[in-house]
């Protein structure tokens, strides 16, 4: 199956599990490779090849035509990667109001030292200089191998064909700009009921290893059309992030990358804080972050599953979500799911070692619909019943802690032989 044929499978299967679309939203598809219109306006886009990978797309850009209201999330890992501290100074001195984003693959120019930091700088330089803007209007953003120098030199030379390269449409283009070890690349966008008519968002990400987000290799480019100041758009952007990118889980690294940029062009009807617009475009965003972010973990590094866990009945959300990242993130667990084995004990030892507070006697697990361990650890359960819903591609396994109102859902998936072939090679 082509790229772009098994990322609309991919959203074609996720949006099977959405129950309702909330009031007003509505999702965009394309159904066609950079199919016309599905970009917000006031928006272009390239993705080309500078020559970092031998063959592959490896550099993108967003161009705004006017300055944008901005807004990012970034990894909280302390080893922090060049363009992310860079991007963050950007957005302080620009007050949040930006022109553009770069991205390149290949390479992280994560722990690079000054050198580092001179690169992601003149990738910012150039940018501004071939597209008449400032330097600290432009995002940067890179992915790819820790700790080799950035061949910057090859991305400076690559700005005229970048600039030849921009159009209005070119989403998909900047969508495999930006993939490592991706086997599709993610996009999606939904058109949202506003007061002064409708606010098209749309976003393409990349992620498949180094997942766990602290807000993974994870990086997402986002866009609107909405007229929206940048302190309204950061607030809503980190609402959204924590139920979408930060409910996801692959692996259990966060990466030194991890970047969530979204520019508003303000082209089309204006979001006001405190009204029922600005719910509804948050709402919106969330649905589009966490479309793509799910699409990160059916694209796990070596995944054949894609699990939801959820948590009920915890003290409080805090401790619903540390259990659910613990039993999320568990190598025991996630191999269980990958040998379709319904082990129970390892689920309920990753919930007892997650800081979550409970009284085992009250622990319940079930798959989908099949109660595996009730209450009183009775674990008299079908094996049959088990194996056929986890012979599934996708289920989910409900943890209920008996004690609170404490609710949280995480995304994850299985840990298969491809994953460590994957990741014992990946420099070579």
């Amino acid at each position: 199956m082509k790229q772009f044929e098994k990322a609309v499978s991919a959203i074609g299967k996720l949006s099977a599990r959405v129950s309702s679309w909330p009031d007003g939203v509505t999702p965009v598809v394309p159904a066609a490779r950079n199919e016309e219109g599905f970009w917000p306006s006031g928006f272009r886009l390239a993705g080309i090849n500078a020559g970092i990978k031998p063959v592959r797309k490896d550099l993108m850009l967003l161009l705004c035509d006017g300055r944008a209201s901005a807004a990012s999330v970034f990894t909280t890992n302390l080893c922090t990667a060049a363009p992310v501290e860079l991007s963050k100074s950007h957005l302080s001195v620009s007050s949040g109001r930006m022109r553009a984003a770069i991205c390149n693959s290949g390479n992280a120019n994560a722990a690079t030292g000054e050198e580092g930091m001179l690169s992601a700088t003149r990738m910012a330089a150039d940018t501004a200089a071939a597209f008449g803007l400032k330097p600290e209007e432009v995002l940067v953003a890179s992915t790819g191998v820790i700790g080799q120098q950035l061949p910057v030199a090859k991305i400076s030379e690559a700005m005229a064909r970048l600039d030849a390269s921009l159009g209005k449409d070119l989403w998909l283009d900047a969508a495999e700009a930006i993939m490592t070890t991706d086997t599709f690349p993610k996009f999606f966008g939904v058109d949202v009921s506003v007061t002064g008519g409708t606010v098209r968002i749309a976003g393409i990400a990349k992620g498949s290893g180094m997942i766990c987000p602290n807000m993974a290799t994870m990086l997402a480019f986002l866009a609107t059309d909405a007229t929206i100041e940048p302190s309204l758009l950061q607030e809503i952007l980190g609402a959204a992030n924590a139920l979408s990118f930060n409910a996801i889980t692959v692996d259990g690294d966060t990466s030194t990358n991890d970047t969530a940029s979204i520019l508003a062009s303000g082209r089309g009807p204006e979001i006001i804080r405190g009204s029922d617009d600005a719910v509804r475009f948050e709402e919106a965003l969330k649905m589009v972050m966490t479309m793509l972010a799910q699409m990160i973990v059916v694209d796990g590094e070596g995944a054949t599953k894609f699990v939801e866990i959820s948590i009920q009945g915890a003290r409080n959300s805090d401790e619903a979500r540390m259990a659910a990242m613990t039993i999320a993130n568990s190598p025991l667990v996630k191999t269980a799911i990958h040998g379709e084995d319904a082990n129970w004990g390892r689920i309920i030892a990753a919930a007892g070692r997650s800081g979550a507070s409970f009284v085992q006697d009250e622990l319940a697990v079930s798959f989908d619909t099949v109660p595996i361990l009730k209450p009183g650890l009775d674990a008299r359960f079908s094996e049959e019943e088990a194996k056929k819903i986890m012979s599934r591609e996708e289920f989910t396994i409900t943890v209920t802690l008996g004690n609170g109102p404490g609710t949280a859902v995480v995304w994850t998936c299985d840990l298969s032989k491809r994953y460590i072939e994957i990741n014992g090679s990946y420099r070579s």
